[in-house]
């Protein structure tokens, strides 16, 4: 059951490495998730992959998780991207640039839920 958050925690750990709070302010990504001030200007990627990550830590004590584990073994979805920055060797232009991308996504994504349940009521309030 160990392994079951290690797809979450990468995920984290790549997003904050892609965050200006790491490359541009040169700040550990653990002052970044603790200190207030700089939690308030991560993106909004790296808030969501942090409450994943800790949504999943806390179904460890779950007991009604207990018997058939927290979550699916992990994928190794994200191994080749964190060894790639975990090296050092890679353009920290190109990596915000991908986490925009991905933080851009994230909020279409959002607006569109929230479009479709503004929909939703206003179908049912007739």
């Amino acid at each position: 059951m160990g392994a079951s958050c290690k797809d979450q925690k990468k995920a984290l750990a790549i997003c904050l490495q892609r965050s200006p709070c790491v490359l541009i302010e040169r700040n550990t990504p653990k002052k970044c998730l603790t200190d207030p001030e700089l939690k308030k200007e991560l993106p909004e990627l790296c808030v969501h992959n942090f409450m994943a990550y800790m949504e999943c830590r806390h179904g460890f004590f779950d007991m009604r998780k207990r018997m058939r584990g927290n979550a699916p073994m992990s994928t190794g979805k994200y191994d080749d991207v964190y060894d790639h920055l975990s090296s050092g060797d890679f353009d920290a232009h190109e990596e915000m640039k991908k986490l925009d991308i991905l933080n851009r996504n994230l909020s279409k994504q959002r607006q569109l839920k929230e479009e479709q349940e503004r929909l939703r009521l206003s179908g049912e309030l007739r």
